[in-house]
């Protein structure tokens, strides 16, 4: 991959990442990102430059030397080839880290767009990842940016309590898409603004009227929370409740497509699940 800075600001640059310093710089950033202290959650370089050369990807976002600081990495992401059990072949994209200090400069954009490259130079023509269901940060970036697709829910993702995902579709070429109808009802869904909710709300359905809403409905979440939350007993009360939800959403045959704040009450922002059949 060409070492350019596309979208980035002035002093970022991005690259595959593949030698032995550059992964350990990687490994380092995933740890200190996540606030990972257990070396059960570090990550192993040798395993990040095997996956890089079977079908995956490490790619990472460095910020050039100055006077102060010298080069150094500031965002980085890794994934692997993947197929689910119904015989699709995606790559996944296990985790994408920003340097606190360079969030929301386009960073993890450039990550995504990065590991989108490498994954169509393996032949795979869909993106995959998970996220946490509570983040509306992440989900309008992963919806209403991007234009991936929330696919499914899955319950302790990870094997523990707290670690409720989404399941995100990213399709990497027309061929993997929507379509070219489903793609402009997509996007017209995705230009809505919810109203009318609240904190009452949270983690429950409601009707969406507009008719760009494809007769789905808005599912209200807090507009920001913070992460790593799962021990707070109203949180959890909300994941269970948000959980519930989801999994009624999908059983029914429905997609989310967006997540965005709704337009009278800032501390609140909603999915919006259409029928998958709708698009």
């Amino acid at each position: 991959m060409d070492d350019s800075r596309g979208a980035l600001p002035a002093g970022l640059g991005i690259q595959s990442l593949t030698d032995s310093a550059s992964l350990l710089e990687a490994a380092e950033l995933y740890a200190r990102v996540f606030r990972y202290q257990h070396k059960d959650f570090s990550l192993n370089p040798n395993l990040l430059s095997a996956l890089a050369k079977n079908g995956g990807s490490a790619v990472g976002v460095y910020a050039d030397a100055t006077e102060q600081a010298p080069r150094r990495l500031v965002g980085f992401a890794y994934g692997f080839a993947g197929r689910d059990r119904e015989g699709l072949d995606f790559h996944y994209s296990q985790a994408a880290v920003v340097d606190p200090a360079l969030q929301g400069a386009g960073v993890g954009r450039a990550l995504k767009l990065a590991q989108r490259e490498v994954a169509l130079a393996w032949g795979q023509l869909t993106m995959r990842w998970t996220f946490d269901p509570l983040l509306a940060r992440n989900a309008h970036f992963n919806f209403n940016s991007l234009g991936a697709v929330g696919a499914a829910h899955e319950r302790d993702y990870y094997g523990r309590p707290g670690t409720d995902r989404l399941v995100v579709d990213w399709g990497l070429d027309a061929g993997a898409g929507l379509g070219a109808a489903g793609a402009a009802r997509a996007a017209a869904a995705r230009a809505l603004t919810p109203h009318g909710l609240g904190t009452t709300e949270w983690g429950l359905a409601t009707p969406a009227t507009e008719p760009e809403a494809l007769g789905g409905s808005w599912i209200a979440i807090p507009s920001s929370v913070v992460a790593g939350d799962a021990n707070d007993a109203e949180r959890a009360a909300l994941r269970q409740r948000l959980a519930d939800t989801l999994d009624t959403m999908f059983r029914n045959g429905n997609v989310l497509l967006s997540c965005s704040r709704v337009s009278d009450d800032p501390s609140t922002a909603a999915y919006l699940a259409v029928p998958a059949s709708a698009l």
